[in-house]
């Protein structure tokens, strides 16, 4: 019990002062061997390696770069002149359009962070110009932008396919349906709060103009349709799909809208590749940290503990939601999921919890957390692009935040409506 007590009181300490959590969860991991005092420190640099050591981790800094090459190569603009021809005639359809367009990008980049930030800087300025409230700008930029890691391609659903063995391209196309349906709440949502402060209509496109911004954006809409029916067909394995979704970003962005330049290129590798390293060090830090727990006996008691107390699969749902939602608050979505899974998944299948339902309500419930503060990256990043506070932003956030409840309680009760296309 002792171990225990330092090895969560170290990390989360650590985590409290301000230590980047990657590095948080080594050094409590370091902590917590030498107190141990019979196990050599080589330990920690070897699990390090074994964690990364995967072929399908080597998808993720393809599908970066090639979320990156779309951004830079002029797709942002073209997906935005849709989402605005298809929403305008709508009272708040320039919110509507944040939505329609988060959606649209998540389908390029899989990344919520690097999406808010790129919608952001174009749609909470113009928003905000055309009479929203700061708060409200940036509360549906951070809510929309939370389907970035659910619809496909998605980094989150690719770290769980690692650490349990599932299918990468099972767990893509149960979340096709989450991802549409959280986004028809938010559309939904947009659309109340806009009637009932009367927000501004922005006027009606002619059949023209939307077929005009339709074919202006369709080498970006055809990018995951090409990823899904490349690995659904067996064409590719999900590596091998991330390789050619990059390659054909790079094709898209000289040659059909001339934006990318060697300069523009060097810089789109350099971003992919902090990213990456990013997403690769805490995965790594948190294979580290979830061995340690392993050690100590930490997945063996709290196994236990709910093996006594919940036997029925339902109950035992709930109470994983709740407790992710508290975790999504603090910790970023990858490094819990690496954490966390080993714990509760095989749980979950001694209840007879269908995996795939499982694996998608952890990531969604999870990624709920990227507007909950104080982690909140969407939040904290739409709020500094509307230049509001954080408890401006948190207000408003909030009503998208029920909706995005709604939509986890939905998926907890009716399973087929994630196990629909898987």
């Amino acid at each position: 019990m002792i171990t225990v007590s330092i090895l969560l009181i170290t990390t989360f300490g650590l985590m409290l002062i301000g230590l980047p959590i990657a590095f948080a969860i080594i050094c409590g991991s370091i902590i917590t061997l030498l107190s141990i005092g019979d196990i050599p420190l080589l330990v920690i640099p070897q699990t390090i390696f074994t964690g990364l050591d995967s072929f399908s981790l080597l998808a993720i800094p393809f599908f970066v770069l090639a979320g990156s090459l779309m951004t830079t190569g002029g797709i942002t603009e073209k997906l935005l002149e849709l989402a605005n021809s298809l929403m305008g005639r709508f009272r708040g359809g320039l919110a509507m359009s944040a939505v329609l367009s988060s959606a649209m990008f998540a389908g390029i980049s899989g990344s919520a962070v690097a999406d808010t930030s790129a919608l952001g800087r174009i749609m909470i300025p113009s928003m905000i110009k055309a009479g929203y409230p700061a708060n409200f700008s940036a509360g549906v930029l951070a809510a929309a932008n939370v389907m970035a890691p659910i619809i496909p391609p998605s980094i989150p659903f690719i770290v769980v396919a690692t650490l349990t063995g599932q299918s990468v391209t099972t767990l893509f196309l149960a979340a096709i349906v989450p991802g549409l349906f959280y986004m028809t709440t938010m559309l939904g949502m947009c659309s109340w709060i806009s009637r009932r402060h009367n927000y501004p209509l922005h006027g009606k496109s002619s059949g023209r103009d939307i077929l005009k911004a339709f074919k202006g954006a369709v080498f970006a809409l055809a990018l995951p349709v090409f990823v899904l029916l490349g690995i659904r067909s067996g064409i590719f394995n999900i590596t091998e799909c991330a390789v050619v979704a990059a390659v054909y970003a790079l094709l898209v962005g000289v040659f059909v809208y001339r934006k990318i330049t060697l300069r523009v290129f060097l810089q789109s590798l350099s971003s992919a590749a902090r990213t990456t390293a990013v997403i690769m060090i805490i995965v790594a830090a948190a294979k580290t940290f979830s061995w340690v727990m392993a050690y100590v006996g930490i997945p063996a008691v709290i196994a236990e503990f709910v093996m006594t107390n919940i036997s029925d699969p339902l109950a035992f749902l709930v109470f994983i939601n709740v407790l992710l939602l508290i975790v999504g608050m603090f910790i970023e979505t990858n490094a819990a999921i690496v954490m966390l899974i080993p714990v509760f998944f095989p749980i979950a299948n001694a209840l007879g919890v269908d995996p795939t339902h499982f694996s998608v309500l952890v990531v969604i419930n999870l990624c709920i957390g990227l507007i909950t503060p104080p982690a909140g990256l969407c939040l904290n990043i739409a709020t500094i692009l509307a230049k509001t506070s954080l408890e401006d932003g948190f207000k408003g956030v909030l009503p998208f935040l029920g909706m995005a409840l709604f939509v986890i309680t939905v998926l907890t009760l009716f399973p087929p409506v994630i196990l629909w296309l898987s």
